[in-house]
């Protein structure tokens, strides 16, 4: 079992039991390890207690988090920019592809791909030479699928299996760095309200949420939370397009393409990251 299992299933265990609040004691117990073993695992991977990531992880620090956020469009005024879109560009810079482009549906185009582990799990990645296409985090499916999945929407590119220039983008994901050393590129396809979602998307900062209504006012669409929901369901990038900061108004994380205890992974690792010095 890799770390990432254990740490995922003390995750659910927690999730399950947080209103009964379980001791350091009880949740080692569910994972078969001593408390020592297990505060000492859980800290090397998150860089918090189990105490600090039950903290993170009620309703009540999350609706706290979403009372404070303010509006994304707010956000980017507040930092002198056109959009929100461009928010986070220095970090990580989305490009659409044209309607010319999605016509010839991989053209003379190399998709470069790769299984990678990361803090996660498992992970399936595909680049072009014009930025990532596709990132998906792996929980029991093939790679047949997700290559069946990018072939469906490429049918055209050349497909070639490459670990060492995917796994110098995996490393620059998931760098303990502040910010990447050069910004990471991506190049996605979608329905222009699809890539209007996945733009304000990266204006929400790390260790924060938003609501699926917020992102609907920020693409001036303030009554299609219902559609938004569906563009983040349909994110092709998970963790560089975080969908992940997206939660219900009510507090509560709601669904996850990739799985509800990785989303509470993913809140915990990002606030650790967030809040050491």
């Amino acid at each position: 079992m890799s770390d990432y299992d254990r740490i995922a299933a003390a995750i659910a265990f927690i999730a399950e039991q947080v209103h009964h609040q379980p001791s350091l004691p009880d949740i080692a117990a569910h994972l078969h390890l001593s408390p020592f073993h297990f505060q000492r695992l859980f800290c090397r991977w998150t860089g918090v207690t189990p105490k600090r990531f039950l903290q993170v992880l009620t309703v009540e620090r999350a609706k706290q988090l979403l009372a404070e956020s303010k509006p994304l469009l707010e956000v980017s005024d507040t930092l002198g920019l056109s959009s929100g879109s461009r928010l986070y560009d220095h970090f990580v810079q989305l490009e659409a592809v044209t309607p010319g482009q999605y016509k010839t549906r991989g053209l003379d185009l190399t998709i470069e791909y790769a299984v990678h582990d990361t803090p996660f799990g498992k992970a399936f990645i595909a680049v072009t030479p014009r930025g990532i296409c596709r990132f998906s985090f792996l929980q029991g499916v093939e790679i047949e699928i997700c290559l069946a999945e990018l072939n469906k929407t490429w049918p055209h590119a050349i497909m070639r299996p490459h670990r060492q220039r995917t796994l110098a983008v995996i490393k620059t994901m998931f760098s303990t760095r502040a910010k990447p050393v050069r910004p990471l590129s991506l190049y996605v396809s979608g329905t222009n309200f699809q890539i209007s979602v996945w733009k304000a998307l990266l204006a929400i900062p790390p260790a924060t949420v938003t609501s699926y209504s917020q992102v609907a006012a920020a693409i001036d669409q303030p009554h299609s939370a219902r559609a938004v929901g569906l563009a983040v369901g349909a994110n092709p990038v998970a963790f560089l397009i975080p969908c992940h900061r997206v939660i219900q108004q009510s507090g509560k994380l709601g669904g996850y393409r990739w799985g509800e205890t990785r989303k509470h992974a993913l809140h915990a690792w990002e606030t650790a990251r967030c809040e050491s010095p």
